[in-house]
């Protein structure tokens, strides 16, 4: 590819979709490794991963494609780390259970009962248990607000303000006025305190328990393919496009599958930045428009190299401001899949149930909330439905 053929439009779109994809969830990625008892130099390898794993599936997906294949990091996947129960085994415990995820994504992808198993989840379920997960991230904010709001008020007002003028823009905007918040705190002294500014990656020997299997690794897999990889294929196509569904699936599984060791949680399909690749703005010829999607994915791996610093810095922050960062990253996410899980009234019940339960935290035979949740739910709809056939019939009937 000459460099004379490169439309300047789709390198901005890219920088654009980098910044975006990157700055407006690095917080609640480091939440989520951080609940999954991380050290600082496990966080940063995990960060480090997996944006570059991102960036390298977006990049070799799109080049063979020939379509603007946008590759993210599962958001709802790392808020659900963020609020899931610890480890016994610490990390390491994790790390089993983020390669069983990607594991299932890649079968899901060839293995057509598994994808029609986890498409056959009712969307409002789970929608339920995803707004269930987010409502604990999401009520940070306002908790900080009263206990430390010389740290909160200004990220909050600041991704409000910039979100009436784009939302797009807000949270990057928030992440700033943040990093301004720990540059100005007292005694404030920015060191790496003996980390690399490219961090080196830090190779976790996966331990494997039954329990993280289940209650780790499959809500992982679960609410990454409902959330992330069924919504990213559906943006892909509303845009005139037809991907074969198996290979991108499997592809984003396998760069979960390599990129686990190194402590990054799950690589998916994405959504949002997937519809700025593929629209008018990213190009006006949609032939051209997967150019948007590589120079996405360079970019992330430029910003995944930075890790060490990010982290670091991120080391500083005073109590409460990474989780008032992720809070607002995420109340739009919330807003729409709660908004999902309780539109049809034909599932709010069963909704309402997959949302209390997985909000309880409460964990039954090493099987967590998020998983009893689903099991819950979704018997409550089937005797719901059948209830409501028995009902019919028996109207028309008589």
């Amino acid at each position: 590819m000459r460099h004379s053929a490169i439309p300047l439009q789709t390198v901005s779109t890219g920088i654009v979709v980098a910044i975006v994809g990157f700055f407006s969830s690095f917080p609640i990625v480091l939440q989520g490794l951080n609940g999954m008892r991380a050290s600082k130099a496990e966080a940063a390898s995990g960060l480090m991963a997996a944006a570059i794993a991102m960036g390298l599936a977006g990049v070799v997906l799109s080049l063979r494609t020939k379509i603007p294949v946008s590759v993210a990091w599962s958001t709802p996947g790392v808020a659900l780390l963020a609020v899931s129960k610890m480890p016994e085994a610490g990390f390491a415990e994790a790390v089993g259970a983020f390669l069983f995820a990607g594991l299932l994504t890649t079968i899901a992808g060839f293995w057509r009962p598994l994808s029609r198993l986890i498409a056959a989840i009712p969307a409002p379920l789970a929608q339920a248990m995803l707004s269930a997960v987010l409502l604990s991230i999401c009520l940070q904010p306002f908790s900080a607000m009263s206990q430390a709001p010389w740290v909160a008020l200004p990220v909050i007002v600041t991704w409000f303000i910039a979100g009436q003028i784009n939302r797009m823009i807000a949270v990057p905007c928030a992440v700033v006025v943040a990093a301004l918040v720990v540059v100005f705190q007292p005694g404030f002294d920015f060191t790496l305190n003996g980390s690399s500014v490219i961090p080196a990656p830090v190779f976790t020997v996966p331990v494997f328990s039954l329990p993280s299997l289940i209650g780790i690794g499959l809500p992982l897999f679960v609410v990454t393919m409902a959330t992330q990889n069924i919504p990213g294929l559906a943006i892909i196509r509303s845009f005139g496009y037809h991907p074969a569904p198996a290979p991108l699936i499997s592809s984003v599984g396998g760069a979960s599958l390599i990129s686990a060791p190194f402590g990054a949680p799950a690589t998916c399909l994405a959504a949002i930045t997937a519809a700025m690749c593929a629209n008018d703005d990213s190009h006006p010829d949609p032939g051209k428009r997967y150019l948007s999607a590589v120079f996405g994915g360079l970019f992330y791996c430029l910003f995944g190299l930075f890790a060490g610093i990010i982290t670091a810095f991120a080391g500083l922050a005073p109590p409460m401001l990474l989780g008032t960062l992720a809070g607002v990253a995420l109340l739009p996410v919330f807003a729409t899949s709660a908004l999902a899980a309780f539109e049809d009234t034909s599932y709010r019940q069963a909704a309402s149930i997959t949302f209390l339960v997985t909000a309880s935290g409460v964990t039954i035979i090493g099987l967590s909330a998020a998983v009893w949740g689903l099991v819950l739910g979704g018997i409550v709809q089937v005797i719901n439905t059948r209830m409501t056939r028995d009902t019919h019939g028996a109207s028309r009937n008589t």
